[in-house]
């Protein structure tokens, strides 16, 4: 059966619909705090930075750095990891985008109207209608940049989606039922092949985000890097800023639980 992301802009029910949907369903549901967890664990890195990266768009600093983008890589190999052998709803910010490449995913965006979430707001921070509405255009346009910045996507373009719910005109229990029955639907069946390039795909994103995060903490030259999995069989190209990184690189990727071998390509900058 499918894996489902849930997106949605700050208090428009999404959380409530990713609950219901993996209650209803029997999976296991997962939120950006759960998968926050999950990668400060597996990786060892900074909750604060994992959040920052989910969050906020990257700065010009960061843009030099790839600080951000080294920890996103993270959080997306540990999302993968979490979904390729059990059955899960992720409900949090562009999960469509970090699950990207996987073919059995159903692409949900709840919106609701500003109304709706205004009130939502004011009854769950105390606050009034127009710190309220402040508080979710800063929000809706925070995301949006992030989107831009790290995807060149429109975060708000409805084509990015299988199914787009307005939770005012169908509540969440109708709208759990929509997502429900889509789940079940042929297109999104687990077939041999798509449990084959979901078990490649967790392979190299698992060896991406651990170079990944190793060159956050040490600072290891990794731009250039790619890495391709299949069947236990690592691909790995592009280039390196020294000899010594490109042996670092192939020393991470030979630690990695699954990887049975592995072809380098990886070429060494010249230094003039």
């Amino acid at each position: 059966m499918a894996i489902i992301t849930v997106s949605r802009g700050s208090f428009s029910g999404g959380k409530s619909l990713g609950e219901c949907v993996a209650s209803r369903l029997g999976f296991s549901c997962i939120s950006r705090e759960v998968l926050v967890d999950e990668a400060v664990k597996r990786y060892e890195v900074p909750e604060e930075k994992l959040r920052d990266a989910l969050t906020k768009k990257p700065s010009l600093l960061d843009h030099l750095t790839r600080e951000k983008s080294h920890y996103l890589m993270c959080l997306r190999a540990a999302l993968i990891r979490m979904v390729k052998d059990e059955r899960a709803v992720y409900h949090g910010h562009a999960g469509h985008l970090l699950l990207r490449g996987i073919p059995h995913l159903v692409r949900v965006r709840v919106i609701a109207s500003m109304e709706f979430r205004t009130r939502a707001v004011m009854d769950s921070q105390h606050v009034g209608r127009k710190e309220a509405v402040e508080y979710i255009e800063n929000v809706d346009k925070e995301r949006s940049k992030w989107t831009e910045f790290l995807y060149h996507e429109d975060w708000n373009d409805p084509s990015q989606y299988d199914l787009v719910l307005n939770i005012d005109q169908l509540g969440i229990l109708d709208a759990c039922e929509v997502v429900c029955r889509a789940a079940t639907m042929e297109q999104y069946k687990m077939t041999q092949e798509s449990q084959i390039m979901l078990d490649n795909l967790a392979l190299s994103t698992e060896v991406r985000g651990v170079i990944a995060c190793d060159a956050a903490r040490k600072g290891v030259a990794d731009a250039g890097v790619e890495i391709e999995a299949d069947d236990g069989i690592i691909t790995i190209s592009g280039t390196a800023a020294s000899l010594e990184d490109a042996d670092r690189i192939r020393d991470l990727i030979a630690s990695v639980p699954g990887v049975r071998a592995f072809n380098s390509k990886i070429e060494v900058w010249p230094h003039w």
